[in-house]
């Protein structure tokens, strides 16, 4: 993630601390923030979806006492956040118990919905279990958001649910991915993080994964690309300019961070230091190192969008072994990529503060994980190539 409310404005968000800690050695243990995919069913079906979730629940989704196993285990390792994400967690039916079980055992907790099935009653029990934030996922406004999701309504039911957060004080965050198909209604979703009263927003960069696979071809070129971060850097700071503190973000595309340095370097000489040396800190990419995930019948993944690939079971082996054993060569890979990366990745002068960005792009376009990341829109020039 890059918040640019932080690097353009000294605004402290509440991940911050674990955004912005020193790089920590394997040998460490680094635990990391765990998004769980509690379950693969969801009431919608978007087209960008990277676990392709559907109506349909695995058979062998992890029961409420093996899910409660997880979370003690997460606990133990030192795990510091667990996102209850999906399909749409609402729809499992112990998600409350479990949360609040999570909670319980000193884990900041994170709700991920889709927000249209978040009424009066689903809101307020939101409250009593205490998510720190409930994420909502828009893709746009109307029925822009509609064909997104592949159901008329899903925007206004969407609406309902972050009114009803927002009514009983709950942290929330919109989340939307970015694609050339709905990129032009990222102004409006600002309007809506400002008239609604939301507390941040992250915009996502496409992950070719699930069948975001298949969207590839819609996805930002890198004029749009730029176009995009010039938006959302400006909107950061016009918004603060207003006094209005929100938490501002990118997600999945690490290069944005060089680009805000290289925005600032001309201009605010002691700024764009300040921004290089906290994106040192942040170190890029964290997939396999600090980010995992473990999806709805237990197996761990490097992150949410490497469902294809796993490391090993929880009903097998904890977490924190599996995540720890590096005798796996991906697992081994991700922790020290930098030597394996190849074509622009390899030579690029801010390597250390991107760290090869989305793997997963460069494998679906090139089938080759250590290749380039076809979606780094930054010009050789920026990045030092031929000089």
């Amino acid at each position: 993630m890059i918040s640019f409310s932080r690097l353009l404005c000294d605004s402290i968000g509440p991940g911050d601390s674990l955004r912005y800690r020193s790089e920590t050695r394997v040998s460490d243990k680094p635990a990391p923030i765990v998004v769980w995919n509690c379950t693969g069913r969801c009431n919608l079906r978007c087209v960008h979806c990277y676990s392709s979730a559907s109506n349909e629940e695995s058979p062998k989704i992890l029961t409420t006492e093996q899910s409660k196993s997880l979370i003690v285990d997460l606990a133990e390792f030192g795990v510091p956040v667990i996102l209850f994400s999906g399909g749409e967690p609402l729809l499992r039916q112990d998600v409350f118990e479990l949360a609040d079980f999570a909670k319980k055992k000193g884990l900041r907790t994170v709700l991920s919905t889709n927000g249209t099935l978040i009424s009066d009653e689903i809101a307020e029990r939101i409250k009593r279990v205490a998510f720190a934030e409930v994420g909502i996922s828009l893709d746009g406004t109307g029925a822009k958001n509609d064909k997104f999701r592949g159901q008329p309504g899903a925007y206004e039911s969407a609406l309902s649910g972050i009114r009803n957060c927002v009514s009983r004080g709950l942290r929330v965050s919109l989340r939307m991915t970015m694609t050339a198909a709905n990129y032009t209604e990222i102004p409006a979703v600002f309007d809506i993080v400002e008239h609604e009263r939301v507390d941040r927003i992250c915009f996502y960069h496409l992950a070719y994964a699930g069948r975001g696979r298949s969207m590839s071809r819609y996805d930002l070129n890198h004029t749009q690309t730029r176009e995009v971060v010039d938006l959302i850097y400006d909107r950061t700071l016009d918004l603060y300019k207003r006094g209005l503190k929100k938490e501002v973000l990118t997600v999945d595309n690490h290069a944005d961070g060089v680009y805000i340095y290289l925005r600032l370097k001309d201009q605010e000489t002691a700024r764009a230091e300040k921004v290089l040396a906290l994106l040192r800190t942040n170190g890029g990419n964290n997939a396999g190192i600090r980010i995992g995930a473990v999806d709805e019948v237990g197996n761990v993944h490097a992150d949410q969008f490497w469902r294809h690939y796993s490391f090993g079971n929880i009903t097998q082996r904890k977490f924190g072994d599996i995540w720890m054993d590096t005798s796996d060569a991906l697992m081994r890979g991700l922790k020290d990529r930098k030597g394996l990366l190849k074509g622009r990745c390899s030579a690029c002068r801010y390597l250390n503060i991107c760290n090869g960005n989305l793997r997963l792009r460069a494998e679906a376009v090139y089938g080759d994980i250590w290749a380039e990341d076809p979606a780094c829109y930054l010009t050789d020039k920026e990045i030092g190539l031929g000089q």
